[in-house]
């Protein structure tokens, strides 16, 4: 017997925002955003998966206004004249009766994973590096970090003034706010390192205040971390419940409403050596520890984690009944689902009405459009 979407499809607010259902489009980098510029596309892509039933959509990652805050010459910039591209996006988003954010961003040390390209500055991080042991552009002066913090809480506030109904910082997958977070690529010795993930934390704690103060209490605001790096797929940022609540609760505390836990598989336990917790994800956990909404996300409606789905096509509908158990017995508040998105916009309709033989399969070449 099928089990019920009836989880899915219940109504969250969350501050001042209110979605239709518990369905998140995940940021997805598409790189079609000619010289950091939006156009009619970008307005016809995000109104297309709103009107194919999506709750909240979450941007490609956005970023903010640093130099060489972008590793690739396409994606969206977040400041000055490109800004006001994205109120046809968000007005075409509010027609269908979604809810949009962007996610700002600052790419810190990390290369593009397409194309050959540098900034005209050089890039910058906690340390000067990439990866452990791997040098790449300048170590970031307290100059640069709080001026970084102030271009985050600037375009938070940009965000809440174009009519987006909540904000995004990408503080996961190695990207500047995470190389902060990470002991391998954070070996400062001053207040924004030090030996625990908690000193090396006071960065992204101080973005998260600076919205909060620039945006107001009701405007809701997302954290999206992860454990895993692309540097580095085996690195934990914790391997207790009790340091994840440490790196966490103060985040939350500092003006986190949601948590977006990024998994490579949203199935996975994160802590699966212990015993009694259900096999909780990292969503689960994080929701357990810290009292906040959170998001789950990673290989949804994929047959096999998302860093493998460029081989070829995918079944769409593996995972699902999984999904759907965790949703009824609440272990975490929404769930993102990224590239089944992107071959099959309408996929949130199909699931609800239980289409799910009529889902397009994920096929890599879809990632050569924008439609």
């Amino acid at each position: 017997m099928a089990l019920s979407t009836d989880s899915l499809f219940k109504p969250l607010q969350i501050g001042s925002m209110k979605l239709d259902n518990r369905i998140v489009m995940a940021p997805m980098t598409r790189g079609f955003a000619i010289d950091g510029e939006v156009s009619d596309a970008h307005v016809q892509y995000y109104r297309r998966r709103a009107q194919g039933g999506v709750g909240l959509l979450v941007t490609e990652g956005v970023v903010v206004d640093r130099p060489a805050s972008r590793n690739e010459p396409n994606v969206p910039k977040f400041y000055g004249p490109a800004l006001q591209g994205w109120k046809p996006v968000v007005e075409a988003v509010h027609a269908t009766g979604g809810a949009i954010a962007p996610q700002v961003w600052h790419t810190g040390a990390v290369r593009s994973s397409t194309m050959d390209w540098e900034p005209d500055s050089p890039v910058e991080s906690p340390s000067g590096l990439y990866a452990p042991g791997e040098g790449r552009g300048k170590a970031m002066s307290e100059e640069d970090i709080a001026d970084t913090v102030a271009a985050f809480a600037k375009a938070a506030r940009d965000a809440k003034d174009l009519g987006f109904d909540c904000v995004e910082v990408h503080g996961a997958h190695g990207y500047l706010v995470d190389q902060f977070f990470w002991g391998g690529t954070n070996l400062r010795t001053d207040r924004y390192g030090g030996p625990g993930l908690v000193q090396r934390s006071r960065f992204a704690a101080e973005i998260v205040a600076a919205i909060r103060g620039a945006v107001g209490a009701d405007f809701p605001l997302i954290l999206r971390v992860s454990q895993w790096k692309q540097q580095d797929y085996s690195v934990r940022l914790t391997h207790t419940p009790k340091e994840m609540e440490a790196w966490l609760l103060p985040l939350v505390e500092a003006g986190v409403d949601v948590l977006h836990c990024s998994q490579r598989r949203f199935w996975t336990p994160e802590f699966p050596e212990i015993d009694g917790d259900d096999g909780l994800n990292f969503a689960g956990w994080a929701k357990k520890l810290t009292g906040a909404r959170t998001i789950s996300v990673g290989s949804v409606g994929l047959d096999g984690d998302f860093l493998a789905v460029f081989k070829g096509q995918f079944s769409q509908t593996a995972g699902i009944d999984d999904l759907l158990e965790r949703m009824d017995r609440e272990e975490f508040d929404m769930i993102a689902v990224g590239r089944a998105l992107i071959t099959d916009p309408d996929w949130a309709v199909k699931v609800r009405d239980g289409r799910l033989g009529e889902l397009v399969p994920f096929s890599s070449e879809a990632l050569a459009e924008f439609v």
